[in-house]
């Protein structure tokens, strides 16, 4: 069950992504807290720990996108629990990507943690990667 005080937050992300996909790192920046704990493993690879990494991590993925649209967000599972959320999201964004002439469909699997700080839900871990459909079980190996 999702308590009424999270309600919003996905609305939030999603205005957030529609900033980033423009180029614009800041709306999106804002929902992570800013502490040494946040971590933000993005698609584009790796995992930034720390307040200062995140936000750099955030301005750089933000760097390789253009004249982006947000297509949909479907939920796949929220929950709230005390002072600690999580939703599962598959992300859908029409999108000029590292400076590509043509828009191009990115599909992400993202999984987003929140912790409630005050009357705020802020963003202490988010994992976002392209593998959205089934994959064929060697596509795990190195």
């Amino acid at each position: 069950m999702v308590e009424s005080n999270f309600d919003g937050v996905v609305e939030r992300l999603r205005a957030a992504l529609a900033e980033i996909l423009k180029g614009d790192p800041a709306p999106c920046q804002v929902l992570f807290a800013k502490n040494e704990e946040v971590t933000l493993a993005n698609p584009f690879g790796g995992v930034s720990r720390g307040w200062d990494n995140v936000a750099a991590t955030i301005a750089k993925a933000a760097a390789n996108y253009r004249d982006g649209e947000v297509v949909s967000m479907e939920d796949q599972a929220t929950a709230v629990v005390g002072d600690l959320a999580y939703v599962v999201l598959i992300e859908r964004f029409r999108v000029r990507v590292a400076g590509r002439a043509d828009l191009d469909d990115v599909a992400l699997r993202t999984t987003n943690i929140y912790r409630r700080e005050g009357d705020e839900w802020l963003l202490v871990h988010r994992q976002a990667d392209p593998r959205v459909g089934a994959q064929a079980p060697e596509s795990v190996v190195q």
